[in-house]
């Protein structure tokens, strides 16, 4: 996938597919499902059937030239489309070579044998060692090892995956650089992640969003509208005593509706999700990324996201007459054995506070951390050394929770939670030393990014299970709108169901089983590829970088997507309407002299101002491509700004557009004698 990623539009190697498919595209099975396009090549069909026809006063070469440009525009509507499906199947070439025939050590009955990856079903399991490609889509159950996976997400740092936790998830195709593993496969043959994510790419999956269905039906609307228009006049022009050849009916009807847009509508929204993708993010669906761009409520993880994620030692308060040294020496044996980045923060603060250089006792019990008791510690001869949550700690030791040196750690702890860090009590043989201040750094640069989100219109919300003075101090540093402390699973779904309920589009990220509930209930769930399994099935878009601040640049993108599928709609409208000054005084000035006051382009003549217009109208199609394939800037702003920034550029382009276009080709035609 890096290998694609910095592709140009226009290389050779997505050139040429393009055009061939661009042919292959006329087939009417195909272009029916692009009615406006459908009826400009049944136009052009027609026109092509007339062109012996005679009795219509127009020349011959006049009428071929109108029947190649009409082609043009149904080949130049189905290359759009045809190029921005290439770029996808460039990427899926680049993933389908990590899906070359793997093999894996099955165990079964306590024994391996070597298969095909192939052949492996969902809840077998494998034997995956150093070296080795992973077979198939899965979740670690035994080891730990570390993994590059470059292949799916173009970094080269190695990732660690292990048994149980919220980062136990592998992918086919990636590889075990250290160590052994025991994965459960998760996925049958052909419904692997990769598998899903290749058609996806190629756009085999691709179904129109809702937005695009809206637009389309719209338009076929349009068409109809002006096919009925159309049908008439030939009776007007019967009324008026003269006749309208059915060349220049078909050349008025082609410039009335709008091709422009409907050539590049599939093109916007396959090159949404492939910006997507070379952003290394899996959108599911379409749906997904238009969602994305209305999103109103943004949920996002403190840790990791809003902070750098790793808390880190900065100060020890010790209470009850207990000295700083003392304090340190006691946090600094309760985490020797500590391997989280908070436990070793305390054994280096210790260190280079006090020089401390202590060794694990001989023969000492580590006291682990769970859930439950939220304490960790060691025990070694005669003494107990705890530290862990404030409350845990006093519940941990009946007895101290009314004593003075109780008091005054509360008191230093909430000092430390209104200064945004975290308190880590510590006890020595059911006696209070005091508390460690563990201190989350927000992430650089993170107000301004959340002052953007704001400008767009969209509420941020922390979610933390700190405690609530914690979060509040955190909230207030980073910008956050609101926060939620102390969450529970519960408590999000809870959270995004009454916002959904007061009309709102939410979206969140999450990695681990107990996010799955939010994610499937958001509008916008980004699961993290390092997560687990529940956690990817539950999203609908994955992040295969596992960075949780790539939420803030997936809204971003989804309204690139709405943006330039609007700008370019504008721009599509004013098209038309500019060209209908060329062709209509064209078409009628014989009849009706009086309109060549209309003539404002002042064209040479009437053959030439409808050849105009239809050669425009080709040539605009692939002239915007560019715009439809990268997509249309985006600056944060409110709607309002935006609205007539749009209508300023692409509206006000659009009119001017054509009338410049067209007279210049008009200058070209009479000079070159092609009317």
């Amino acid at each position: 996938m890096a290998d694609t990623q910095a592709k140009s539009l226009f290389t050779a190697d997505l050139m040429v597919p393009a055009i061939k498919a661009s042919f292959l595209k006329l087939d009417p099975r195909q272009l029916v499902r692009n009615p406006v396009m459908f009826v400009t090549a049944c136009v052009a069909l027609l026109l092509t059937l007339l062109l012996n026809s005679g009795g219509d006063g127009l020349s011959g070469g006049f009428k071929i030239q109108l029947v190649i440009w009409l082609w043009l525009t149904v080949l130049f509507g189905t290359f759009a489309e045809a190029l921005a499906e290439g770029r996808g199947k460039a990427q899926a070439a680049s993933l389908r070579a990590t899906k070359a025939e793997l093999t894996a050590k099955r165990l079964k009955n306590g024994r391996t044998d070597q298969v095909a990856a192939s052949q492996l079903r969902a809840g077998e399991l494998v034997l995956v060692g150093t070296g080795d490609l992973i077979p198939a889509d899965g979740e670690v159950v035994e080891g730990v090892a570390s993994v590059n996976e470059a292949a799916i997400t173009g970094e080269s740092a190695p990732v660690i995956r292990e048994a149980g936790g919220d980062r136990s998830a592998v992918t086919a195709g990636t590889r075990v650089i250290s160590d052994q593993i025991t994965v459960r496969v998760t996925a049958d043959p052909g419904q692997g992640f990769l598998d899903r994510m290749i058609a996806l790419v190629e756009g085999a999956e691709r179904q129109k969003t809702p937005n695009e269905v809206a637009l389309t039906i719209l338009l076929v609307g349009l068409t109809i509208i002006f096919l009925i228009a159309v049908g008439t006049v030939p009776a007007f022009a019967h009324y008026a005593g003269g006749a309208i050849p059915v060349v220049v009916l078909s050349a008025l009807l082609i410039t009335l509706i709008p091709t422009t847009i409907a050539a590049l509508l599939s093109a916007i929204g396959i090159a949404g999700m492939d910006r997507l993708v070379r952003f290394n993010v899996l959108a599911k669906s379409g749906r997904a990324v238009e969602a994305a761009g209305d999103v109103d409520v943004l949920l996002l993880d403190k840790t990791g996201t809003i902070t750098i994620g790793d808390r880190q030692a900065s100060e020890f308060r010790a209470v009850g007459g207990t000295t700083e040294a003392e304090l340190a020496e006691a946090a600094l044996l309760a985490s020797l054995a500590d391997e989280t980045p908070e436990g070793r923060s305390i054994v280096a603060l210790a260190r280079d506070l006090f020089d401390l250089q202590r060794p694990l006792p001989t023969g000492a019990e580590v006291i682990p951390f769970t859930a439950q008791t939220r304490v960790s510690g060691i025990r070694f001869d005669t003494t107990l050394i705890q530290k862990g949550a404030v409350d845990s700690i006093l519940r941990a030791n009946p007895g101290t929770g009314e004593t003075a040196a109780a008091t005054e750690l509360r008191r230093i702890t909430d000092e430390i939670a209104r200064a945004g860090g975290t308190p880590l009590a510590v006890a020595k043989d059911g006696r209070l030393l005091g508390a460690t201040f563990l201190k989350d750094v927000v992430k650089a640069g993170i107000r301004e990014r959340f002052g953007e989100l704001r400008q767009m219109g969209i509420r941020t919300v922390m979610i933390t299970g700190d405690n609530p003075l914690t979060a509040a101090a955190i909230a207030a540093e980073a910008g956050v709108d609101d926060f939620l402390a102390q969450t529970t699973p519960e408590d999000k779904l809870a959270l995004i169901r009454q916002e959904q309920a007061g009309g709102k589009l939410v979206a969140m990220c999450g990695d681990g089983t107990n996010d799955a509930p939010a994610l499937a209930q958001a509008d916008v769930g980004v699961a993290m590829n390092t997560g687990t399994q529940a956690a990817r099935e539950a999203g609908n878009m994955v992040d295969l970088d596992s960075d949780p601040t790539k939420l803030i640049e997936v809204v971003g993108l989804g309204k690139q997507l709405l943006m330039t599928r609007g700008a370019l709609t504008t721009f599509s409208v004013a098209n038309d309407v500019a060209k209908y000054f060329a062709i209509i005084p064209a078409m009628f000035v014989v009849l009706y002299p009086g309109l060549s006051v209309l003539n404002v382009m002042a064209l040479g003549s009437p053959n030439s101002a409808i050849l105009s217009a239809i050669i425009f109208n080709a040539l605009i199609i692939p002239a915007l491509v560019p715009l439809a394939l990268k997509g249309v800037a985006y600056r944060p702003m409110g709607a309002g700004p935006l609205l007539r920034r749009n209508l300023l550029i692409y509206g006000l382009g659009g009119l001017v557009a054509p009338f410049i276009g067209i007279k210049l080709i008009d200058l070209v035609i009479n000079a070159a004698g092609l009317a």
